[in-house]
Formats: C-alpha cells, structure tokens, sequence
C-alpha cells in the first residue's frame, strides 16, 4: 500500500516538474543567464567602459562636501538622493540623482581623488550590464515585470524541490554518465547529475530572488496604496547648513568599526539622512550594508542607529540574502561557481526538453501498437461468428473431424 502511494505520488510530482518546467523554461532561461553574466557586472563594465568606473587611486578621497558640491554646481537641475561609496580603492564613486521636476532617478560616476564627474546623469538602464540587470529582475516590463518575475522565481522554487525529491537517491548513480548509450540515456543521466549539483543554489537564487521582487512591490504598495504619486523633486529636501563629512565622523563613532558604503539622502518629505555601512562580524555572509546610522535631514541630529551584530537570527539570515544571491562571499572562487551553476539551466532545459519529446513519441508509439492490436482483435471477434454460420469456411482437416465419430463407444 505504502509502495503504491509512493509511486503514485512520484508520478504526480514528476508531471508536475515537467508542466512547470515546458511553461516556464524560456523566462527562467533569460532570468538565469542574466543573472550569471551580472555576477561578474562591474568586471564588465571595466572592459566596456574602464574610464568610467574605474580610477586610478591617488592619495586621499576628497571631502563629501566637496564631491557634492561639483556634483551641484555641474548639474544644479538634479539633487543627489543617494551615494555609493565603494570598499574597491580603485572604483569609481556612484551618485543617484533626481531631475527636478521628476520622479526619475538616474545616476553618473565620480572620481572621488579629483572630482571631476566621469558621466553624465544616465538612466537605470543606460547601459548595457544595467539593461542586463532590468531585463533580469523585471523583464524589462517595470513593476509588473517584477511581479512576474516573482511568479517565475516560484516556479524555479517548485522545480528545484520536486527535481530533488524526484531523486533523493541521487548518490546510487552520482558519478555515472552513460557515455556510450543512447542520446536519451546519456541525457537522463546528464539532467538527473547536474539538476543534483545545482538544485540547492538555484533554490537559494530563486528564493531570494522572489524576496527582494516581493518585498519591492509590497513596500511600493504600502507607500503608494492612498493613490499618491511619488514625489516630484522640486527642490533640496535637506538643510544646507548640514555637512555630510561631519555626520559620516559621527556616524563612524555610534558603531564600532563602521565603515561607510552608501548615503541615503532624502528623495521625499519626511525622508532623512541615513549612512549605511560594513561592521567586522567574521560572518563572510554579512553584507556591506547591514549597519545604519540615521540623522535629520534639517537639523543634523543623531534619531537612531542599528548594528547588525547585535541583531536578531532573523535579521542575520535576511542580510545574508544579498551575499547568497550575489554568490560575492569568498570572492573570485564563489563568483565563478555561482556563475556556472547558476547556467545551469540552459543544460537541464535542453536535456529535459529533449527526454520529454522522446517519451511522448514512445507513448504515442505504444498507443498506436494498441489501438492496431485492439483493431485486429475486434476484427478476429468479427469474423468467428461468421465461420460457424457457414461450414463452407471450415477447413478440411475440421470437416473431416467433424464427420468422425466422437469416441470409441460408438465402435
């Protein structure tokens, strides 16, 4: 009973791996290869624009107050909203800015040694590894495609646990690949050892991957559920008389050992100045963002700080998300294998779609054997009746059978 309910639910679960995956192959194909490509994103944009993003490193970074202002006094139509302030000496600074009279946010590069503004405000997906990027998180369909994307990170969920089930006894035939068999033997064999090796991290992709679309589109909904807009910048949402270097100092002083990695100023009201930054935990999985320091944005004062190594378990794994996702944790050696298997897959495409064309010739093959020996069966049946109506269709061993006395009694 037990074994017949096994079966059963293996044949469930495995049409349900093989629906999911025809439906959803091509979006998860896009989504996976981007993503494997994005992993090494900025040393592409070294090779296709090295004189944007990269810098040579010259003594000391100049003050914030002074990038900020050759920011302002180049583009006095725009106000910077947001900073990033790499750990890379060599990388040069990125600095988000809205258009006054927009919404839109765009960003542009900066050398942090001398000032001088590599790019001009460019939009999200300007260029091409950022186009890579909105093509990969959103479909390049904007909030809905993000949506979809969820849906499609789900579905990658959905294949990655029923692949796994479907061969918990993997370690039986791990290492075998069939090498001489048939096509279809080699890539059963092939499907079953790579979907092994990458299930796990393709789970962790797809599932933090679907927290962050997910996450996104439920704050975008609780900001913006009442029907307003988001806020067009008009003008400077913070005070003049406020020196970012002097609450970067102070920031650094609140929490041990922090250093900053981007500044959040404020993109609308009520919004203030926050430094988010790395703190030395051990933890390789720590992101460089899980620290935050917060100010006013119109008086300077200190309102709250968080320090990741006093948090809660929770707050530890959820920060580990970023690490995961972007597989930069152990440096050039995680990001290579997070590049491979995260392909992987464009081969567990091409295999399984190839293994479920072939079973479903053999199947249509096997049906058609049946319903010709059905055909001849129900053809025989036909013709017996028709055979002892008329003697003259017997054969004449029969007839001479038939004429014979029936046994020795009648001797």
């Amino acid at each position: 009973m037990t074994q017949r309910l096994g079966k059963k639910l293996n044949k469930s679960l495995f049409k349900i791996h093989s629906w999911a995956a025809l439906f959803t192959f091509i979006p998860l194909l896009v989504i996976c290869v981007t993503g494997s490509i994005l992993v090494f994103k900025h040393e592409i944009d070294s090779v296709l624009m090295q004189d944007k993003v990269r810098v040579p490193v010259g003594g000391a970074r100049l003050p914030l107050d002074s990038l900020l202002a050759s920011i302002n006094r180049a583009h006095p139509n725009y106000e910077a909203v947001g900073w990033v302030l790499y750990q890379d000496a060599g990388r040069a600074d990125v600095t988000y800015v809205i258009e006054k009279g927009t919404s839109e946010w765009s960003y542009l590069h900066l050398n942090p040694y001398t000032g001088q503004l590599l790019t001009p405000p460019k939009p999200h997906d300007h260029y091409f590894t950022d186009w890579l990027l909105e093509l990969h998180y959103t479909l390049l369909l904007e909030d809905a495609g993000m949506a979809v994307a969820s849906v499609f990170a789900i579905a990658l969920l959905l294949l990655g646990s029923t692949g796994i089930y479907l061969h918990r006894k993997f370690w039986r035939n791990f290492f075998t690949l069939r090498w001489n068999s048939r096509l279809v033997v080699y890539f059963s064999d092939l499907h079953k050892m790579v979907g092994i090796v990458s299930a796990p991290l393709l789970l962790i992709l797809a599932f933090t991957g679907a927290w962050w679309n997910i996450a996104s589109l439920l704050h975008e909904y609780e900001e913006h559920a009442d029907g307003f807009e988001h806020h067009t910048m008009q003008s400077r949402l913070y005070s003049n008389r406020i020196s970012l270097d002097a609450l970067r100092t102070r920031a650094e002083s609140h929490i041990e050992g922090f250093t900053t990695t981007y500044l959040s100023l404020p993109w609308e009201p009520g919004a203030n100045i926050t430094f988010w930054g790395d703190v030395p935990t051990g933890n390789i999985l720590t992101s460089e963002y899980a620290s935050t320091v917060t100010f006013s944005a119109q008086t300077g004062e200190y309102i709250a700080s968080y320090d990741i190594r006093t948090a809660s378990l929770g707050a530890h794994i959820v920060d580990s998300y970023r690490r995961l996702h972007f597989g930069d944790f152990a440096g050039i050696f995680s990001k290579v294998i997070w590049a491979l298997l995260g392909a992987s897959p464009l081969i567990l495409a091409l295999t399984g779609i190839t293994l479920w064309c072939k079973r479903r010739k053999q199947r249509a093959a096997h049906k058609r054997k049946q319903l010709a020996q059905q055909q001849a069966g129900d053809t025989l049946i036909a013709q017996e009746p028709q055979q002892m109506a008329n003697p003259g269709h017997m054969s004449r061993k029969s007839t001479v059978a038939a004429a014979q006395p029936l046994g020795r009694a009648h001797q």
